[in-house]
Order: structure tokens, then sequence, then C-alpha cells
């Protein structure tokens, strides 16, 4: 039977996932990640967590980060909850402060907060486009900087693995993400290059179509593109998570940064994705 689009792997399963390193990777390290009480968050804070990390975990809603909390506790793993809204700079700087004052160092920064809608680009109203750019874009640069600043004024070196989607097509529907996705990749390769002589690396995973509640939000138009990449099937959040995982340890991945790595089953080299459905005008008859 196909798994069910819609529904992100338990934290009992992920906290049991078969996965690839070995279980002290990041012993005595702290990472704090955006976003943890999401599908692809959760995995990533349990994968770390079960890796020996420390962490930090922020979003915009209280209730919600109490909850991860918990069943991170009861998977044996220690987080810091910070409710606040990565749009605000302000808020940004106060988090990054809390993560080192709270914990004493900061090793890992893992930009995962992000979300869109799907829209005909001609109805995206500038509220909403803005919403999709403060959070995809502006705030992962927010997060970066401020990160950045802490780890040169402690003179330690850090790395930052930001969440993105794929870049360099077309993406119907979502025009805004695309936009502010494509910003934040260049914008990371940027920094890898200015902020090098730091020793901060920053890496980048374009996540494709993973299982998860998120895809409730497209319409049923949408779900014949879900698996549209060669592998034909979804990813799961446990793929991005050991990918996030490799990408942020310096024993695992010191000599990469700048990079851009695809968790999408090849969907970057063969696949369509239509957010809204696929117009008739692209169809062709069989």
């Amino acid at each position: 039977m196909a798994p069910d689009p819609f529904v992100s792997p338990t934290d009992d399963e992920l906290a049991v996932a078969e996965h690839a390193f070995r279980p002290d990777l990041y012993a005595g390290q702290v990472a704090l990640v955006t976003g943890g009480a999401g599908g692809i968050g959760r995995a990533i804070c349990l994968l770390l967590g079960r890796l020996g990390a420390r962490l930090v975990v922020c979003g915009r809603d209280e209730t919600k980060l109490a909850e991860l909390v918990d069943s991170l506790g009861s998977h044996g793993i220690d987080a810091h909850p910070v409710a606040m809204t990565i749009r605000d700079p302000e808020q940004v700087t106060n988090l990054i402060a809390e993560a080192w004052s709270e914990a004493g160092r900061l090793d890992l920064l893992v930009n995962n907060a992000g979300g869109q809608f799907a829209a005909p680009s001609v109805d995206i109203s500038p509220k909403g486009w803005n919403a999709v750019v403060d959070t995809n874009l502006n705030g992962q640069w927010y997060m970066m900087q401020a990160a950045a600043k802490g780890w040169i004024e402690h003179d330690e070196p850090g790395s930052i693995v930001n969440i993105g989607t794929i870049t360099g097509r077309a993406s119907v529907g979502i025009a805004h993400t695309a936009a502010a996705r494509a910003g934040a990749a260049a914008l990371a390769g940027s920094l890898s290059v200015e902020w090098a002589p730091h020793q901060i690396r920053i890496n980048t995973v374009a996540v494709g179509v993973v299982q998860s509640p998120g895809l409730v939000n497209y319409p049923p138009e949408a779900r014949p593109s879900f698996d549209h990449n060669p592998q034909r099937r979804l990813g799961s959040v446990h793929d991005v998570a050991q990918t996030v995982a490799y990408l942020g340890s310096p024993v695992a991945s010191g000599y990469v940064t700048g990079d851009v790595v695809h968790v999408a089953g090849g969907e970057q080299i063969w696949g369509e994705y239509w957010a809204m459905g696929k117009p008739d005008y692209f169809k062709v008859d069989e």
C-alpha cells in the first residue's frame, strides 16, 4: 500500500529510525532549530538529539513548542523552547543571545522555519507576498546574520544549514516562495564566501515533496505531481534530517560549504510540480 502523503512518521518512529551516523556525533554541541514543531523540524530535532546535541527550538506557537519539548524529553533529548517569530529582527537577536546564555555555546543553526500557500500569481496580495518573503528570505537572513555575529564575537566556528526548495525552474502556483527561496540560496552562497575566514560554513538543503501534514493545504489537483520524480515516490522527513545532520557536522562535512544538496528523488533533474494542478495548456495527449 502506498504511504499516506499527509502523514509524517510519529516521534516514536523517528526516535528509532535507522540512521547513518555514530551515536555521539553531536555530543557536547548545541543546535538551534527554527520551526522545530513542524514535520521536518521534528525529524531534525529528534535526529540531532539522538546524536547527542542539546537543542534550542523556536516557533510561533507556544503550545506546540511545549508539546514538542515534552515529546523530546520522553526520548531523552534536552530542548529549550523559545516562542518567537523569525520575521522580527529584534526577536531574532534576542533568540541568539538566549541560546548562548542558556546553553553557553552554539554550534549549528538549522534555518527550517518557512511556509507558503498555493495561489495564482495575479491573486497574491501584497500582504500574502510579504508574509512569505519575510519568512522564507528575510527570516533566514536575520537568523544567519545574528548567528554569525555571535560566532565572530565569541571567536568560535559555526555551521548553518538552510532548508529550501528546488530552484532554477518554474514553480507555478507558488511564485512568492520561488522568489524567496532562490534569493535565500543565492544569499547563502555569497555569505559562505564572506564568512569563510571566520570558519562559518553555510549549506542549503533543497527539499522535494515529502510526507507531511502540510500537503493537505494544496488542492487535490496538485496530488498527481507529488511523486513526479525519477524515484516516483515521496520522500520522508527523516531523509531531510539525515542530510541536515551530515551538513551540520564539521566531522562529516567539514570541507563542504556554499553547496545546495537536493533531497528530492531527482526531481531537480526530471519531474514536474504543479502546486495548483497542471493546466490543460501544458498537458500532452498520450
